[in-house]
């Protein structure tokens, strides 16, 4: 077990010093929005790079086995074979990078999985998503039956209420409980950023997180109100660039809730490769959280492939 994943003891009072330099943030973010987007004949090999990077989730009241086994094989098959075949990327093992669900549907992934004949990993949502306002004892138990159910990746939701009161090392030692409670499965850490007030609440937040043994920081729910933003993602992309040069540990980052279209998953990319470099550019330290997202990517491929808009009818659904 890696150092950040015991968890770094730190002292904590230099977080209540810093500060986000807010109108610096908001303007590389205006850069970000006003870039082209890739070029055609690139474009295809960047949308199947971004199928990798996907969390393909569902996380609804009404989910039931039947709709977690689709969602199961689409993750296998994100991309209609045909497609793959005319680009020469058939056979090639292009998979999303997980499955993402509620911790009483884990078990379905697992089977339906196992079924398939894939090794893609089942990722189980923990804590009391999405409020996070369940008793610790109780949290901490939905992570654990999480993990015995087959979950080898855990996305906890932080306590919003111990960063907007500034309880900074009450914040770490919860995290630190959410690692122990792991155990070998990969911790990512929902800010749920568009309830933490500020950017440098986020940025604070994101440092904590990290110090605490996070494996991955994460945006959103994707139930706020204000999900996965430009702005926020810039603070937390340099927060986890401080965290590296700081003590050589890479953490990963996963933007999540509102992405949708194929065009935002190339910006995504894109802001990942400036801010991190090409080596953040893997699923072990870069994901999308998307329920709709591939089925815009494989309709921008089909359009690639054939020249023409796929009818309703043309693609699977997840």
């Amino acid at each position: 077990m890696s150092a950040h994943q015991r968890g770094t003891e730190l002292d904590l009072s230099w977080i209540s010093k810093v500060q986000v330099n807010q109108p610096a943030v908001l303007r590389r973010a205006e850069q970000i929005q006003a870039r082209r987007p890739v070029k055609k004949e690139w474009q295809a090999a960047w949308l199947l790079k971004a199928v990798t990077f996907i969390d393909l989730t569902t996380l609804s009241g009404d989910d039931t086995s039947s709709n977690v086994q689709r969602l199961c094989y689409k993750a296998k098959y994100p991309i209609r074979e045909d497609l793959l075949k005319a680009l020469n990327m058939h056979g090639k093992g292009i998979t999303t990078a997980a499955v993402c669900v509620y911790p009483a549907r884990v078990c379905d992934a697992v089977r339906a999985l196992k079924a398939a004949g894939c090794d893609i990993p089942v990722a189980s949502v923990a804590t009391g998503f999405p409020a996070g306002q369940t008793h610790l004892k109780t949290r901490l138990e939905e992570i654990r039956l999480a993990v015995e159910a087959g979950a080898t990746e855990i996305d906890v939701v932080i306590n919003r209420t111990l960063v907007l009161t500034g309880q900074w090392e009450a914040l770490y030692d919860e995290i630190r409980q959410f690692r122990k409670a792991c155990g070998e499965a990969h911790l990512k850490t929902i800010l749920a950023t568009g309830e933490l007030g500020s950017l440098t609440n986020v940025y604070k937040a994101s440092m904590v997180a990290m110090m605490a043994g996070s494996d991955f920081i994460k945006t959103s729910t994707g139930k706020e109100t204000v999900n996965a933003t430009f702005p926020v993602a810039i603070v937390m992309l340099r927060a986890i660039r401080d965290f590296f040069w700081k003590t050589g540990n890479k953490i990963g980052f996963k933007p999540a809730g509102g992405i949708r279209s194929a065009k935002d998953s190339l910006a995504w990319l894109s802001l990942i490769k400036e801010e991190l470099g090409d080596e953040w550019l893997k699923p072990e330290l870069f994901r999308i959280g998307a329920s709709t997202l591939l089925a815009d990517i494989e309709r921008q491929i089909y359009h690639h492939v054939t020249g023409r808009y796929a009818a309703y009818h043309d693609l699977s659904m997840s």
